[in-house]
């Protein structure tokens, strides 16, 4: 006799198939599986029976057609090598996932051209809404998504534009910070190795750094500049330190440069931390506390970043009303860096 075959399916379960199963109406099993909306425990608990006994999944595409919404959220990001962006990252995922969007992560490169290369891209996808990176948004791309009623949130940048939405740590007193401890363990020649210039973070983080030295009866000793890429970082750090007349601490805009500088500093021009200069930096990211740099930095409270930036984008998209945020609060983690 032949082998009994086992029927090949005839097309996909529908939601009204699932409906009949469950017992109940078309528009209850569309609203157990549409994020937020209201449905008690006991229908959802029988829809998603009948789904799993059927192999039901709701389309999303054809979904977003009806509602005009695709929960998708771009989010853009320059680069990952500084190691404060995955982890915040991969928070912020999670907090859109849990409100039911969904993320697509797209790279870039810093200048103008890169970002709106890429954004057409992802604004073709018709996301719901723009996460900004590490990057800042173009007067291009701005128009663009104002005009297809997109809400764009910048995270750890800002361009003091008149209605951005951006989520920022307190860059300005972080720096202040920095600049009062290097003071206060008896710094003088102080320098600064700065990052990307044409980022904000870089700028306020300076800014508050000189004021905080001002306040200190100090004046910058020596400056160069990073980039926020380790092999500028190397070479800010040879020409800083190469010479006699070197800073006895420094400031470096954040802690992906600090490790290069530090390494230079050790095992190239073999000065002693923190006996013959003291390091402090900007981030707090683990390796900062790993007993091979004990890295004296700036806190950055990923979660509040995080929080603020889930918030006010859903809300846009939402039509809620959002707050002017203020800056997220930092500290200054104190370790042997700086430790005299």
């Amino acid at each position: 006799m032949p082998s009994k075959v086992d029927p090949q399916p005839q097309g996909k379960v529908t939601s009204l198939e699932v409906a009949a199963l469950a017992g109940v109406s078309r528009s209850a099993v569309s609203r157990v599986f549409t994020p937020g909306a209201s449905v008690s425990e006991k229908t959802a608990e029988k829809v998603r029976r009948a789904a799993e006994t059927l192999g039901y999944r709701p389309n999303v595409l054809a979904r977003s057609l009806l509602t005009g919404r695709s929960r998708m959220i771009g989010l853009v990001v320059a680069y990952l090598d500084n190691h404060f962006y995955p982890g915040a990252l991969e928070k912020l995922s999670n907090a859109l996932q849990a409100q039911g969007y969904h993320v697509l992560i797209f790279m870039t490169g810093q200048s103008d051209r890169d970002l709106d290369s890429v954004a057409e891209e992802i604004l073709d996808y018709q996301v719901d809404g723009l996460i900004l990176a590490s990057v800042a948004m173009t007067s291009g791309l701005a128009a663009r998504c104002r005009a297809m009623g997109v809400p764009v949130v910048l995270f750890n940048r800002r361009q003091k534009e008149a209605g951005e939405l951006a989520v920022v740590s307190d860059n300005y007193g972080g720096g202040r910070m920095v600049a009062k401890h290097l003071a206060a363990i008896g710094c003088t020649r102080i320098g600064h190795i700065a990052g990307w210039e044409g980022a904000s973070t870089q700028r306020d983080r300076e800014a508050g750094f000189l004021d905080g030295l001002r306040a200190a009866g100090l004046s910058l000793h020596a400056r160069e500049v990073g980039d926020f890429r380790p092999e500028t970082a190397q070479e800010a750090a040879r020409a800083m330190f190469g010479g006699a007349d070197r800073p006895d601490g420094v400031f470096v805009a954040n802690d992906f440069m600090a490790f290069m500088v530090m390494d230079v500093l050790r095992h190239e021009l073999g000065l002693r931390i923190p006996d013959d200069v003291a390091v402090a930096s900007f981030d707090d990211v683990p390796t900062a506390s790993w007993p091979t740099y004990d890295l004296t930095s700036v806190r950055q409270n990923a979660d509040a970043m995080v929080a603020a930036t889930a918030q006010i984008l859903i809300g846009s998209i939402e039509d809620q009303p959002v707050a002017v945020l203020e800056p997220v609060q930092v500290e200054l983690v104190l370790r042997g860096s700086t430790r005299r």
